[in-house]
């Protein structure tokens, strides 16, 4: 019964950290662009953004 005493308290803690670092990242940006970056792999360069081959 006393450990109980400790981690409920423990338990709500870490679920509203969990909770606060949600919402921050909600707040922040970081869900604006789900999609972007698994497009952005799909794309072709362009012919300029390549190196040329190096021959050592």
């Amino acid at each position: 019964m006393t450990t109980l005493v400790y981690l409920i308290p423990v338990a709500l803690f870490l679920g509203a950290l969990g909770l606060s670092g949600f919402l921050w990242a909600l707040r922040s940006g970081q869900y604006e662009d789900l999609d972007g970056a698994a497009e952005r792999i799909l794309i072709e360069p362009d012919a300029r953004d390549k190196e040329a081959p190096r021959s050592n």
